[in-house]
């Protein structure tokens, strides 16, 4: 095996100490790893870093490239071999994060590495460009490092009612780089990355070049804070009251840019509105990166499905034919969904130059799916539950405490279940499916690739449209064949 090129956990959580600046409310937060609102999903990346360089998974996570080892989803991919070691990387990592950390360390370096793979796009802006995306992933990958991104506008910048007020745009050059200032978002996983990649997958006008410009940024940049949403973890009472939200929250942020300097090296497109969403989708980035998101859900709906199946055998109505019927529909949708995922390996697109990425409408099909089915999904695994979780009691406390769980254990126990496991499972299945932090997952879910519109613009964007158009064509055309035959002898 070669020299490994990959991190801690505790060498991940070091990196967490860098003097970044991060807006809760008015508080000004510099250390994820001990405040309240982040320590525990901070250690919940260190985890993940720390599995993947294990024994027993470093097969699955990483590959070896010039005597180095590398984490998988660096890797252009090259065959599908290549890419059923990407897809088994991001299953594990979803796998240990239950598919709630939507933007881990795995995501937006798939992006990059797509992007990677037709660096003639970038050169066509700027030379020298194509070799920033090159390097860029290389520096990523050397240091198996943690990149968030922030790829929408504000919505004062889109113009849909009225001219576009530019809050985000390059106010300057310098003598190594440019100069930015304004307001991006959306950074998911933000406060515990290493990195930003800054730009617009929403399209610009083609007055809007101010605001053309994409490029990698530290997060502890000078003149850069992040301003993040409420923490469920920090309203997270126990881990047995709130097993995921106490540390799965990945939270949410806008970046807030003061006049940062930006080198040339980090630069990737400068003024050119076109190539600001052409990066995404006339290269494989945007499809290897949200191939990644369809890994993760498969591994969330697989634990929904879990808690459903439960619930149902809980309340002693697995024998009911209405509930063996919605088990089956969320069986089907999970075989569905595994489908598509395996159809976009197996029927990969091969590039000229000799890369590969995965097939595009299977890969737009499942993420469709996925955006449309979630809060149908998480509404059908709720009716199981039916009243159960308003019958539970305050909080975990009554677990501890002697004449009270001898109480607790006598009246609320199942004959499948004691009341202490009946406690901890309707619990966790609240925290998944109707808390706060599970309000905040079925609108990321909704809205994980964009509006719904869009959902179903990919699929119409990826459609042979002429080929099923043939089809009709053979059959009017063979209505009249015999005619036409009889008009010719």
């Amino acid at each position: 095996m070669g020299c490994v090129m990959l991190r801690h956990g505790k060498d991940y959580l070091a990196s967490l100490r860098d003097g970044r600046r991060i807006r809760l409310g008015t508080e000004l937060v510099t250390d994820v790893t001990t405040h309240p609102a982040f320590k525990n999903t901070a250690q919940s990346f260190a985890r993940i870093y720390d599995l993947k360089r294990s024994p027993e998974n470093i097969d699955y996570m990483t590959y070896e490239e010039g005597g180095q080892r590398h984490s998988a989803w660096f890797m252009p991919p090259r065959s599908k071999d290549d890419l059923r070691l990407r897809a088994e990387a991001h299953r594990r990592v979803a796998e240990w994060s239950c598919g709630l950390l939507g933007r881990s360390m795995d995501h937006v370096p798939s992006f990059v590495a797509g992007m990677s793979m037709k660096p003639e796009l970038f050169d066509a802006n700027r030379e020298g460009f194509g070799q920033n995306i090159i390097d860029y992933l290389d520096y990523l990958r050397q240091g198996d490092l943690f990149a968030c991104y922030l790829v929408l506008t504000p919505q004062t910048s889109r113009g849909v009612s009225g001219p576009s007020d530019p809050n985000f745009r390059i106010v300057g050059e310098y003598d190594g780089g440019i100069i930015v200032s304004g307001q991006k978002m959306l950074g998911t996983s933000a406060v515990f990355s290493d990195e930003a990649w800054i730009g617009s997958m929403i399209p610009l006008g083609p007055d809007q070049v101010e605001e053309a410009v994409t490029f990698a940024v530290p997060i502890n940049a000078p003149g850069v804070e992040l301003w993040v949403r409420k923490s469920f973890e920090q309203n997270a009472k126990s881990r047995i009251d709130n097993y995921f939200s106490s540390q799965f929250d990945e939270s949410d942020a806008v970046m807030i840019f003061d006049n940062v300097k930006i080198p040339w090296n980090r630069v990737f497109c400068y003024r050119d509105v076109p190539l600001m969403r052409d990066m995404y989708f006339k290269t494989p980035g945007h499809m290897l990166g949200n191939h990644q998101s369809n890994w993760r859900f498969s591994e969330k709906l697989k634990l929904v499905n879990g808690i459903a199946h439960q619930a149902a055998d809980h309340a002693g109505l697995l024998g009911l034919p209405a509930i063996q019927q919605t088990l089956g529909r969320l069986a089907a949708g999970e075989a569905t969904l595994l489908g598509l995922l395996s159809a976009q390996i197996d029927q990969c697109i091969e590039l000229p130059n000799g890369y590969v990425h995965v097939n595009n409408r299977y890969l737009y099909a499942a993420l469709q799916w996925c955006a449309s089915n979630y809060h149908q999904i998480a509404e059908e695994v709720r009716l199981l539950l039916g009243a159960g979780p308003f019958i539970m009691p305050a909080d975990d406390s009554i677990l501890d405490d002697g004449d009270v769980h001898d109480t607790f254990e006598s009246n609320w126990k199942l004959p499948k279940a004691t009341a202490s496991e009946r406690y901890r499972f309707v619990r966790m299945a609240w925290d998944l499916l109707a808390s706060d932090f599970a309000g905040r997952h079925q609108q990321y879910e909704r809205f994980y690739g964009g509006p719904p519109h869009i959902m179903d613009l990919y699929s119409f964007w990826n459609a042979p449209w002429a080929e099923r158009r043939q089809g009709v064509q053979n059959i009017l055309d063979d209505m009249v064949a015999p005619a036409k035959k009889l008009a010719a002898e």
